[in-house]
């Protein structure tokens, strides 16, 4: 258990918390949920003691242990993999070393034999004889083979790093477990072995992550950092959302009795707990939903985009035919003898560990790439929007943003153009920023406002979710649903990919895997399953 009491923080005159009271019970998943820049990260910094607050305190059972998943992927580039993941519980390492210390000595004395036996049995308490075999298992389950568990952190790749240093933070069995971004460069595996681990966690564990399968998945509570406060919510992200929404619909509904607010939150709930996981989880899930009451749940004071793609022009049966497509990059082919067909109805997700193949392809239907080979062929009723997963060349500019979004409307009037950056949450004074100094998410806002200005009725789209809060995430996805034209994309948001796309293609080293179905059950699905692994083994011996 770890207890937040009258934590505030103030930046200047700005005070990001006023007064927060919050406890974090064993055996709850709380997953830590707020706008960008509302100080997640931060207040998760405050409960592991690296930032002090300005006033309040953190306090937790002096004899638990707290474990952070580490953001400093070069700290432990001089260390060992094994090594570097049980450094995750400091005072069994610190034994492991005294205790190698002692042994390595040549004048051996009485005192060290006495200090050596008394260190023996901690060891033993501590279950150090299995810490070794504790820390491979862990490994092991994250994806990283077992020759590799001897190699020094710094001769790794950043992604392998990542996943060391989670295996780090989960190591020990931890009273309490804080993980900031956790599925950041995990593959699909990793994620859900992590997932599958914190769902049988049997200790406190507060999350933030943008990826809200996986908050959904493995959270039993929500923590909504809003008006500088946090409030506990029993259930997960989806259900949060969902009430926080059916409260806002009453709240517009001044007219509506009490009573039949009550009856329909009731049904509302009723409905959530028959969906609750099926894990050790949901039992408890489910009676804490039971016992909310009306008055419980709060709108939230954050501010969806509108996001809505309108064609200009319904589009064809002739949508795109693909032709023998080849392509090297940097002396790698990438793709290699590609073709499909594209129907009217397709809204394609392409997945899979080879990003570059996928971007390669996009840049190429999109126009700003020529194959090596091959040809590519779109109706004559089409018309395509390209959302890049790069967009350093975009806003490469000296314009303002309304300025620079005006290029690509047809109606060239001010306000027109102000209206589409006003649904992206650009008001006022915000449509004079030079689009060169904006941040990661206001670029992925102004593409979005290009995307729904230019009305094409095809959507290639890079990897729309990164650099976008959850609100964002969640508009987006709501409008790739409705969306009546084509689509192309490719994201790393396992609902997203869930609930947009009705086939899937995934590019791998020796040929397209294409298959009319959704994301989990094409996952769920052996025998594709055992084929991807066989052609990527191919493509790998080759």
């Amino acid at each position: 258990m770890i207890s937040a009491n009258n934590i505030s923080l103030q930046f200047g005159k700005k005070a990001l918390f006023e007064e927060v009271n919050i406890t974090f019970s064993p055996g709850n998943c709380y997953g830590l949920i707020g706008a960008n820049g509302a100080g997640k990260s931060t207040f998760l910094k405050i409960l592991s003691g690296k930032l002090e607050p300005t006033s309040g305190n953190v306090t937790m059972d002096p004899n638990e242990r707290l474990s952070v998943l580490e953001q400093d992927h070069f700290k432990y580039d001089e260390y060992t993999v094994l090594t570097t993941v049980i450094m995750g519980n400091k005072k069994l390492y610190d034994i492991m070393q005294e205790k190698d210390a002692i042994y390595a000595k040549e004048d051996f004395t009485e005192e060290d034999g006495v200090r050596a036996s008394e260190l023996e049995g901690e060891f033993a308490e501590m279950d150090g004889w299995n810490a070794e075999a504790d820390a491979e298992t862990l490994l092991n389950g994250l994806g990283i083979a077992t020759e590799d568990h001897y190699k020094l952190m710094g001769e790794l790749d950043d992604n392998t790093k990542v996943k060391v240093l989670l295996a780090q933070a989960l190591f020990g069995n931890p009273d309490n477990l804080l993980l900031d971004e956790p599925t950041n460069h995990l593959d699909l595996d990793a994620i859900a072995w992590l997932e599958e681990f914190l769902i049988n966690f049997e200790n406190t564990v507060i999350v933030v992550s943008h990826d809200r399968y996986f908050l959904n998945k493995v959270c039993t509570h929500t923590a909504d950092l809003d008006y500088g406060k946090i409030q506990i919510y029993a259930g997960n992200y989806d259900f949060w959302y969902e009430s926080s929404q059916l409260i806002v619909r009453q709240k517009k509904e001044a007219n509506k009795k009490k009573e039949e607010q009550i009856k329909e939150l009731k049904e509302f709930i009723a409905r959530f707990s028959a969906n609750a996981s099926k894990s050790k989880q949901a039992t408890s899930r489910k009676k804490a939903l039971e016992k909310i009451e009306l008055d419980d749940i709060k709108p939230s004071s954050r501010k969806y985009p509108f996001i809505d793609f309108r064609p200009s022009r319904e589009i064809g049966n002739e949508v795109l035919t693909v032709s023998h497509l080849s392509k090297t990059v940097d002396g790698v082919k990438v793709l290699d003898d590609i073709s499909f067909t594209v129907g009217r109805e397709d809204k394609i997700a392409f997945v899979g560990p080879k990003t570059i193949a996928t971007t390669e392809l996009f840049k190429i239907l999109a126009g700003e790439e020529e194959p090596d080979e091959g040809e590519y062929k779109w109706g004559v009723t089409t018309s395509q929007g390209y959302f890049p997963k790069d967009n350093t060349k975009e806003f490469d500019s000296d314009l303002v943003i309304a300025d620079w979004l005006t290029q690509y409307s047809e109606e060239k009037d001010a306000t027109y153009v102000r209206g589409f950056l006003g649904r992206m949450l650009f008001r006022g004074e915000d449509g004079m920023k030079k689009v060169k100094v904006l941040s990661g998410g206001e670029k992925v806002r102004c593409l979005l406002s290009k995307l729904q200005i230019m009305a094409t009725n095809v959507l290639i789209i890079d990897e729309p979710t990164n650099h976008l809060d959850m609100e964002s995430i969640s508009a987006l996805n709501d409008a790739l649903i409705k969306f009546p034209g084509v689509i192309l994309f490719a994201a790393q948001d396992h609902q997203f990919i869930q609930t947009t796309a009705n086939r899937i293609m995934e590019l791998t080293d020796t040929g397209l895997i294409d298959k009319q179905t959704t994301y989990d059950d094409y996952l769920a699905n052996d025998e594709m399953a055992r084929k991807r692994q066989i052609m990527n083994f191919d493509g790998n011996e080759d």
